[in-house]
């Protein structure tokens, strides 16, 4: 697996070696060449009855952000949704809210006196 996994690095190397400085943070140039690496990697490692991702494999997908794509950053970030406790809290505490502000609009009008 060892070196087939090196076959697949260097098919990948040469792949990239097509693309420019200007064009390496472009997806639709690196998909290409990326999803041939991360193909090839999986194939063998399915082939040969190997998990799949690997630590070896987890090596040349590390490697290959490092030498070619350490420089490429996101135009605008990603918003991920928060965890799941901190969603439950913003979702229930309005929803608690509502009867207790209720309750207190209900017990303010029946006091009887006129607001002047």
């Amino acid at each position: 697996y060892i070196d087939l996994t090196q076959q697949c690095w260097n098919y990948f190397v040469e792949l990239m070696s097509n693309v420019t400085t200007s064009e390496m943070c472009e997806w639709k140039v690196i998909s290409r060449p990326y999803s041939e690496l991360r193909a090839c990697l999986e194939d063998w490692a399915e082939h040969l009855n190997y998990s799949y991702p690997n630590a070896l494999a987890e090596q040349y997908i590390f490697q290959s952000h490092y030498l070619y794509f350490h420089n490429c950053t996101l135009e605008h970030p990603v918003y991920f949704d928060p965890p799941e406790d901190v969603l439950l809290a913003m979702i229930i505490a309005p929803i608690c809210l509502i009867p207790f502000l209720v309750t207190l609009v209900i017990w303010r009008s029946k006091d009887g006196k006129a607001q002047a």
